[in-house]
């Protein structure tokens, strides 16, 4: 009985915290800095366009994930469905690659954080603010569940101010309410036409895909907090039911204001099109405020990629698919040989960047862009089959408090998209090679689960 309270975390979560952390996941660098090259890629409409139905996919994957985490609340949710409704191969694969993608992350976003500083310190070595940054991450998360949503709901709160400054002031400008440097007169849409719909042909919405998925990425977070959430009948879906309006207002408005008054052609060539559009306007230290965001951006990733990778194998470890050692949480709830291990992983993935940037940290990158997505598909295949199984139970859809509307339709659909998105990056040459990772990594991960299962079964009939 001591041994399990040991391995216990603590429902300290509340709704605002659920909220932001869902936005704070969200919200990154995928916003701040890619979004520029999907309006080069694009073009302006076309960007529009991706991000739309990146949205879609997005919310169609979170109302599946609902129906899971309402009815099973458990933190690393989708791994656990995953095995349950799909296979223990699976819900270990899915595991591994959620934990990788976040772990990856850490690496790159360190290196961030420490690449801003030294735009206000020029003269200081990056790994001075990286390691800086690394203490702080790991530090909110080692102190308690509750410090670590404290954190990341402040974290957010910065990101989503600015984001509806730059809302409201690039609208302003737009309609010639305030000057803008190069227009004598409102700027109004033409930029979003001026060249045609699709200046670079319609394919550039398909090969952008993959990025924007990336930038939505964090949303799913949400199953992974469903473990230490308080009242998660409540709060859960209060945070997926607002999670479209969310994405529509802070992706689609920013792209719109970005398309209207930057020409697409300078979009993402030089710096952040947020920094752009800023110090057009002629706003005061509009580049240190931007960065100042951005490093709040990057902070926020590292935060919610380290709590959601200890959590992955805090879940693997409870689930018996690895040691049970990684389970074990300190008497503030934390799972701390968990925490540690993905720090290293962190870490250990920054090194990479700089030793082995073009071997090891390129099959990296490429294997965690992919990730999200596939763990995507893996959370509307678990629904579907769950929803099989609890009518097969003898239950009935009443039942569920939270239902995923138009079954089987919308995971099928969720399903379809996220591997849409897979298999079309095979028509962009410099995303390719994400996908001819990826497959080899998947087919190691399964060998690894099913190696260790049938050899402890050959031990067991041995033993007997």
């Amino acid at each position: 009985m001591q041994e399990k309270s040991k391995n216990n975390l603590k429902r300290k979560m509340e709704a605002r915290h659920l909220l932001m952390i869902s936005l704070g996941g969200v919200i990154g660098t995928g916003l701040f800095l890619s979004s520029g090259y999907t309006i080069h890629e694009a073009g302006p409409v076309g960007a529009i366009l991706a991000y739309a139905i990146g949205a879609i996919v997005v919310y169609l994957v979170m109302l599946c994930l609902g129906e899971l985490a309402v009815a099973m609340p458990q933190t690393g949710s989708f791994h656990v469905y995953a095995d349950k409704f799909i296979g223990p191969g699976t819900g270990f694969t899915v595991a591994i690659l959620y934990w990788l993608t976040w772990t990856v992350a850490l690496g790159s976003e360190f290196t961030a954080a420490g690449l801003i500083m030294r735009t206000w310190f020029p003269h200081s070595p990056t790994w001075i603010w990286s390691l800086l940054f690394m203490i702080v991450i790991f530090t909110s998360n080692a102190l308690s569940v509750r410090f670590f949503a404290e954190t990341e709901f402040w974290f957010s709160s910065i990101k989503v101010i600015a984001i509806i400054a730059f809302i409201i002031i690039g609208g302003l400008a737009i309609f010639g309410i305030i000057p803008i440097k190069g227009y004598s007169h409102a700027p109004l849409f033409k930029n979003l036409y001026a060249n045609g719909l699709f200046p670079n042909g319609f394919k550039g919405v398909f090969t952008t895909m993959l990025t924007v998925n990336f930038a939505f990425s964090g949303t799913e977070l949400i199953g992974v907090t469903a473990g230490e959430t308080k009242d998660p009948e409540k709060n859960i879906p209060k945070a997926i039911k607002t999670t479209l309006l969310r994405l529509v207002i802070f992706f689609i408005g920013s792209i719109i204001v970005m398309a209207a008054l930057i020409p697409w052609q300078k979009a993402g060539v030089n710096q952040s099109p947020f920094v752009l559009v800023f110090k057009s306007i002629g706003l005061p230290f509009a580049g240190d405020l931007m960065n100042f965001v951005v490093l709040t951006a990057i902070l926020s990733a590292a935060n919610s990629g380290l709590y959601a990778s200890t959590r992955m194998l805090w879940s693997l470890a409870h689930e018996k698919m690895i040691p049970a050692y990684y389970a074990k949480t300190n008497n503030r709830g934390v799972p701390i040989i968990a925490l540690l291990v993905s720090m290293v992983g962190g870490v250990l993935a920054l090194i990479s960047s700089v030793v082995a940037a073009s071997t090891v940290y390129l099959v990296l990158v490429s294997i965690s862009g992919l990730a999200v997505v596939i763990v995507w598909m893996a959370i509307a295949l678990s629904e579907i089959n769950f929803r099989k199984h609890w009518l097969k139970s003898g239950h009935t859809v009443a039942e569920l408090k939270f239902k995923t509307p138009w079954y089987p339709l919308i995971p099928w659909t969720a399903f379809i998209m996220s591997l849409l998105s897979c298999v079309l990056i095979v028509f962009d040459p410099t995303q390719r090679s994400a996908l001819f990772y990826m497959i080899p990594f998947l087919a190691v991960c399964y060998a690894i689960y099913y190696g260790k299962k049938f050899l402890k079964t050959r031990k067991k009939d041995a033993d007997s």
